[in-house]
C-alpha cells in the first residue's frame, strides 16, 4: 500500500495504524502488513533459521546446497582453487556448506532443550553456529540469484539475523525489507507505464502492469500461512499471465524499424515480468536488476526520440 498522500506531516518510521481492519507498519513509503512475532524461544529460532534456509535454497543458484556434514571437504575444494571463476563457485558451494552446517547445529541444540538440557547463551556450540552463519553471510556476497542477474546476499544475512536478535526485531526488519521490495516493484512498474502506455502499439497496457504490481506488492507482504495466501497468490499468478500473454501489435504496413521496436517492446515486457516475479517470490529487493531495468526502458524510449540516428521508428 503506498503512502498516504493526503497528510501533510511526514510519517516516522515504524508508524504502526490499523487500516481496514489491519495493523500495518510504515517504512520507506509504504504501510506493510504486520504479523504476530512468536515467543522469543530457541524452537521459534530453529523455525524461522529453517523456514530461511527453505528459501535461501530455493532462491539461489543451482548446485551449492551442500551438507553441512560436508564442510571441511568443501572447505579444502575452496583453499586449493586458483581459478577466479571456479573459486567463485566453490566458494558459494562452501558458503551452503557453512549455512547447513549451522543449521544442523541450532536443530540439534533445540532438540537437546526439548529433551530438558539447558542451553545457556554462551554455549560454545551456539557461538560455533554464529561463526558458521556469519562466515556463510560472507562468502553468500558472491552467490547469484537463479536468474543471473544479481547476487542476492539479503537472504544470506537473514538467518544470521533471526539467530542473534530478537525475534520480534527480526519480523521488523523484514517490514524494512518488504517495503524495500515494494519500492524495487513499482520502479519497475513506472519505467514500464513511462515507456509503454502512451504508445498506440499498446493499447490497455496501463491497467496489465499495475494490476501486475499491485498484486505482486500484496504477495510480498503475505506469509504462506496467512489465510488469504489462496487468494493473493491466485491474483498475482493470474495478473502475471494476463501480462505475459499481451500482444503486441505492430501498426499496419509496419516497417522494418517499427517491427524491431515492437519485438524490442516485447522482450521489455517478458523480463519485467520475469524480474518483478523473482523480487516478488524473494521478497528482497534487487536494486542492481532493477536499475539496469529502468535503465534499458531509458535508453529505448531515447532511441524512440531519436529514430534516425538509432533506426528505429516508434
Amino acid at each position: 500500500m503506498n503512502d498516504l498522500s493526503d497528510m501533510v506531516e511526514p510519517i516516522p518510521f515504524g508508524s504502526k495504524r490499523v487500516i481496514d481492519g489491519v495493523e500495518r507498519v510504515f517504512y520507506h513509503g509504504y504501510w506493510v502488513k504486520t504479523y504476530q512475532a512468536p515467543a522469543d524461544t530457541l524452537t521459534a529460532k530453529k523455525r524461522l533459521i529453517e523456514a530461511l534456509t527453505r528459501r535461501l535454497f530455493n532462491h539461489v543458484e543451482h548446485g551449492i546446497n551442500i551438507p553441512g556434514s560436508r564442510l571441511e571437504e568443501a572447505r579444502s575444494a575452496f583453499k586449493a582453487e586458483t581459478d577466479p571463476a571456479r573459486r567463485r563457485v566453490k566458494g558459494a558451494m562452501l558458503a551452503g556448506a557453512l549455512f547447513n552446517r549451522g543449521a544442523d547445529i541450532f536443530t540439534k541444540l533445540v532438540e537437546l532443550q526439548a529433551c530438558g538440557v539447558e542451553i545457556a547463551s554462551d554455549n560454545p556450540l551456539l557461538r560455533e553456529c554464529g561463526h558458521c552463519l556469519l562466515e556463510a553471510l560472507e562468502l553468500g556476497k558472491t552467490v547469484m540469484h537463479r536468474s543471473g542477474e544479481e547476487g542476492i546476499d539479503e537472504l544470506w544475512g537473514e538467518p544470521f539475523k533471526a539467530f542473534s536478535i530478537p525475534v520480534e526485531a527480526f519480523y521488523e526488519s523484514r517490514y524494512i525489507k518488504i517495503a524495500q521490495t515494494m519500492r524495487d516493484i513499482d520502479a519497475i512498474a513506472d519505467a514500464l507505464c513511462a515507456t509503454f502506455c502512451a504508445r498506440p502499439q499498446f493499447p490497455g497496457i496501463d491497467r496489465l502492469i499495475r494490476d501486475f504490481a499491485d498484486s505482486a506488492k500484496i504477495k510480498t507482504e503475505t506469509l504462506r500461512t496467512d489465510p488469504d495466501i489462496f487468494e493473493v497468490w491466485t491474483s498475482f499468478a493470474v495478473a502475471g499471465e494476463r501480462l505475459q500473454d499481451y500482444q503486441v501489435s505492430a501498426p499496419p504496413r509496419a516497417t522494418e524499424q517499427q517491427l524491431q521496436q515492437t519485438e524490442q517492446g516485447r522482450q521489455l515486457l517478458a523480463q519485467a515480468h520475469l524480474l518483478i516475479s523473482d523480487i516478488t517470490r524473494a521478497r528482497v529487493p534487487m536494486p542492481k536488476s532493477t536499475a539496469e531495468f529502468v535503465e534499458r526502458c531509458e535508453a529505448f524510449r531515447a532511441a524512440c526520440t531519436h529514430p534516425v540516428s538509432n533506426r528505429l521508428a516508434c
